[in-house]
């Protein structure tokens, strides 16, 4: 096999896991479980008796998991020249720019431990938090995750911007409390660094207790305190929370997006066509072995397979349908029944036009029609609708 085809099928298996290929989701739920099998491990080790009573197995699990962690981390840096982004450059740039990238300093950092540990000198505990940075690999397979870090960095100037009022806030809330007790409490508040505790505590409206006002003034400063407190953290979260959510619709748009436009049905279809095509789907998942769509039934609708896999039931046998295949066109635009029957292989997603929906957007872009009905025809051409 060329160095160049194992390097890509290595590629595949470590960064298109998700995609669906049973090699690559076997890797990526090895590495799942073997790193919620260690950040468990860091968490019962701290505690004295099960450490004595299990500590030659935890350091087995140590082992075992630099060696595979440190695999991994040597396959992701010679496999970085596939990566769609890295191609243009050559392979020694394209791994040193790879090694830069966030992910792999997460993934540099969960095995320093056990290496720099072996040389000795070094505070266990400062090792103990970088283990459990092992955690954070979980963010590589989590797309969750992704869209997380993807809404705060597009809003990164909006949250920095709530920052700065937030410590603008701070500073004049202690300096304020400084200026009422000071003369009451010249213990607690003898400085604008010492009420800055007092300061964070309320207006993060923790309120530990330790440190309290006395004075009328004081009081009132920190009833205004506490309030504007309330302010400041529903800033920053309500502007996370609406990046994440455009950050999820963006991604859903551009998934159902790519699906849609690479399907040979809607190929002739402008974008704006495309668009109004998208806005009258619905997807639908199904479970292994159920009925999509029965022989002989009236055509109600079309489907596209977007994720998964499809059986065609026709006399001549089996035909499977994968993801970006369509099913059911034909019956729908010419309104007659189906003539087959479609299940489920494995579990699939299945967008849906209801053929009222696409009935309604021929008539308002008769270009829709004309497109389809063409397509219809060089399918039907080429291999009958089975549906």
């Amino acid at each position: 096999m060329p160095t160049a085809t194992m390097r890509h099928r290595a590629y595949e298996a470590l960064d298109k896991g998700l995609a669906g290929s049973p090699a690559a989701d076997a890797v990526h739920v090895t590495l799942i479980v073997l790193i919620m099998v260690n950040v468990v491990a860091v968490i019962l080790e701290s505690v004295p008796t099960i450490a004595g009573t299990y500590g030659t197995l935890f350091v087995v699990v140590e082992i075992v998991s630099t060696v595979i962690f440190t695999i991994e981390y040597g396959v992701r840096l010679w496999t970085a020249p596939e990566h769609p982004l890295l191609q243009s450059l050559k392979p020694l740039r394209a791994r040193l720019r790879h090694a830069m990238s966030p992910a792999m300093v997460v993934d540099l950092l969960v095995i320093l431990p056990f290496y720099v540990s072996l040389i000795g000198g070094i505070d266990l505990r400062f090792l103990l938090l970088l283990r459990l940075a092992r955690f954070f690999k979980l963010a590589r397979y989590s797309p969750g995750f992704a869209s997380l870090t993807e809404a705060l960095w597009s809003e990164r100037r909006a949250l920095g911007a709530s920052l700065i009022i937030f410590i603008g806030v701070l500073v004049i809330a202690a300096a304020a409390m400084r200026l009422a007790e000071h003369d009451a409490q010249p213990d607690k508040f003898a400085t604008i660094p010492d009420a800055l505790w007092w300061a964070v505590i309320t207006l993060t409206t923790v309120g530990y207790g330790d440190v309290f006002p006395v004075t009328p003034a004081g009081k009132l400063i920190a009833g205004v305190t506490a309030i504007t407190g309330v302010a400041m953290l529903a800033l920053p979260v309500g502007i996370i929370a609406t990046a994440f959510a455009r950050e999820i619709q963006r991604r859903d748009f551009v998934v159902t997006w790519s699906m849609v436009s690479s399907v040979p049905l809607f190929a002739g279809l402008d974008a704006a066509s495309i668009a109004d095509v998208m806005r009258s789907l619905k997807s639908v998942t199904y479970e292994p072995g159920a009925v999509i769509c029965r022989s002989g039934q009236q055509a109600r609708a079309m489907f596209v397979v977007a994720e998964g896999e499809v059986v065609v039931e026709t006399d001549d046998g089996p035909i499977g349908l994968a993801a970006g295949q369509c099913f059911g066109e034909t019956a729908v635009l010419n309104r007659t029944p189906l003539h087959a029957t479609v299940r489920a292989m494995q579990r699939a997603k299945v967008l849906i036009l209801d053929a009222e929906d696409l009935h309604h957007l021929m008539s308002l872009r008769p270009a829709i029609g004309v497109v389809i009905a063409a397509q219809v025809q060089n399918l039907a051409a080429g291999a009958p609708d089975q549906a």
